[in-house]
């Protein structure tokens, strides 16, 4: 017997069946679905998968190569051009190397664009290790604050559980950068260069948030002995000042003032002595922050197009401006795209960037993969859908810096500078397809003069506030985009192997009750899964 097809009829209370084969009719009438899965039913499922040779055609592909590599169309690949009718030229590729500083990276590329025009540059990076330490101060101080805010609120109720996930995350939106750059200014990446810390984060924010968790039950066992709010911040302070340290033994200590010197396309050096890192902003970028308007596609049911929207306990600096997004059509996020772009300026953007994407070939494309021919299977979902359901959400910011309008005026292909190094894409830049961009794309940042007048008086109306595990603020949700953003970075995958290993290692130390002294038995575990690793490594990299 096996079950191809059915529908519910729920009206009699049984599940009526449409096709059942290798039954008789007798046997068909009356069937009733079991709760369980029987011996009789996997035999079906068996035999129909047998009875069909491309089913077997298709194991053997996936099970040697893995899904993706085996599904991939190399027509869609071959057909995706890095030509473009609108071309910003940019200076070197960065990276954000094991840290999902993605959104700062992007918005730090749309700022360092500024710089080199201004100054006529071959190529300029600003200090993202600097940004990173006030993100991370002014978090810990935004989260210990949620605490306060919340001491009647269970310790395992829904928000103290999501506050305490990941309280200290390498995540962010456009609005907290803009936060961070209003309180502290910029620097040039010489002022303040990568540490060992910064460009992999994950020791760093795993004992930081430690602490923090930490701190959080000593507040609140504090409230519960009666301490007043201006003891519990006293204790606050202290804590903070515990905070600053770390970060300055991890980071190292941010610029007051530095000294600027570049030398231009042209040969002409260009000096700037003693400058603070807001004197620095104002004189070479010099952007009004406030000008510009994050704007979402969220087509659920809960979010209305036209209005304005916020998230609680997503933010910062805690004094600074919250995070705001105005909800609106995808072809309205395009048009303003597109125009910014015209004027000469790139836009940063929010996406699911795991979602039919290849980092080999920089592709981004919804034909890339025929998974459904190779399984067997369709996808039904609507955009909505997967934003309800938890199929997709963002998880990566990057940088438009050039689209192809066809002979129409429409966009037909995006060029997108990533962060993920020169190794992935095509040096870097990654081409995405005008539907991808429909379904995957959930963020845009314009300046407000590329939209109708009533667009910036719908963002700037009393937001709806949205909860804080909404999708829209996913981007800020380190956990989750270290477990999905990085697929395609080939610094992370070989980083993943090496953490792995050393994970298997300390692993087989605790299964044999032995130091690591590589008694046989130990030894032969370990380097079985060593081997292992090393030889699925090619995977993980490509």
């Amino acid at each position: 017997m096996f079950i191809s097809s059915f529908t519910l009829d729920f009206s009699g209370g049984k599940i009526q069946i449409d096709k059942i084969f290798n039954t008789t009719n007798e046997q068909k009438e009356g069937y009733q679905m079991k709760e369980s899965l029987t011996k009789e039913t996997l035999e079906a499922f068996q035999n129909d998968f047998r009875a069909n040779t491309l089913h077997t055609v298709a194991k053997n592909a996936v099970t040697v190569n893995g899904l993706l590599k085996s599904s991939r169309n190399s027509e869609a690949a071959r057909s995706t051009r890095h030509e473009f009718s609108i071309s910003l030229e940019q200076g070197e590729i960065t990276n954000q190397m094991q840290s999902g500083r993605c959104w700062m990276f992007a918005a730090l590329n749309t700022f360092r664009f500024e710089v080199m025009k201004k100054l006529n540059l071959e190529t300029f990076e600003l200090s993202q290790n600097y940004t990173l330490f006030y993100d991370k101060l002014e978090k810990a101080n935004y989260f210990l604050e949620s605490i306060l805010d919340t001491l009647k609120e269970p310790v395992n109720g829904r928000l103290i559980s999501h506050l305490l996930t990941d309280p200290l995350g390498d995540g962010g939106q456009w609005d907290m950068l803009c936060s961070i750059i209003r309180k502290y200014g910029l620097v040039p990446k010489d002022a303040m260069p990568e540490t060992a810390c910064s460009s992999a984060t994950r020791e760093m924010a795993g004992y930081m948030t430690k602490k923090l968790r930490e701190f959080a039950c000593t507040l609140r066992k504090a409230n519960e002995s009666g301490a007043s709010i201006d003891e519990l911040r006293m204790q606050k302070e202290s804590m903070m000042n515990e905070i600053y340290r770390i970060l300055c033994i991890c980071l190292g200590e941010p610029p007051k003032t530095f000294d600027f010197e570049v030398r231009d396309k042209d040969k002409n050096f260009h000096r700037d002595t003693q400058i603070t890192p807001q004197q620095f902003y104002e004189k070479y970028i010099g952007l009004n922050l406030d000008d510009y308007i994050s704007l979402i596609n969220a087509p659920t049911s809960d979010k209305p197009y036209h209005r304005s929207y916020s998230v609680k306990y997503l933010g910062n600096v805690k004094e600074g401006r919250p995070v705001r997004y105005l909800n609106l059509e995808i072809e309205e996020l395009k048009k303003a795209a597109i125009a910014q772009m015209q004027d000469g300026s790139p836009v940063w953007f929010g996406c699911d960037v795991g979602k039919y994407s290849c980092g080999e070939n920089g592709v981004m494309d919804l034909d890339l993969y025929q998974t459904e021919e190779l399984l067997g299977t369709t996808y039904h979902m609507t955009k909505a859908e997967r934003l309800d359901y938890h199929e997709s959400l963002m998880t990566h910011a990057m940088t438009f810096m050039g689209v192809n309008l066809d002979e129409n005026g429409n966009p037909d292909r995006w060029r997108v500078e990533n962060s993920w190094g020169e190794k992935s894409g095509k040096k870097g830049y990654y081409v995405m397809n005008d539907a991808w961009f429909d379904e995957y794309m959930y963020q845009v940042v314009v300046n407000k003069k590329y939209l109708p007048e009533q667009f910036v008086k719908e963002y700037e109306s009393e937001p709806i506030l949205l909860e804080p595990w909404d999708p829209m603020g996913s981007l800020a949700l380190y956990f989750l985009k270290n477990r999905r953003q990085h697929d395609d970075n080939p610094e992370y995958r070989i980083k993943h192997v090496k953490n792995t290993i050393a994970e298997a290692h300390l692993f087989f130390c605790f299964l044999f009750h032995k130091s690591p002294s590589y008694s046989t038995e130990f030894s032969s575990a370990f380097f079985l899964a060593f081997s292992s690793l090393s030889s699925r490594k090619k995977d993980f990299i490509n």
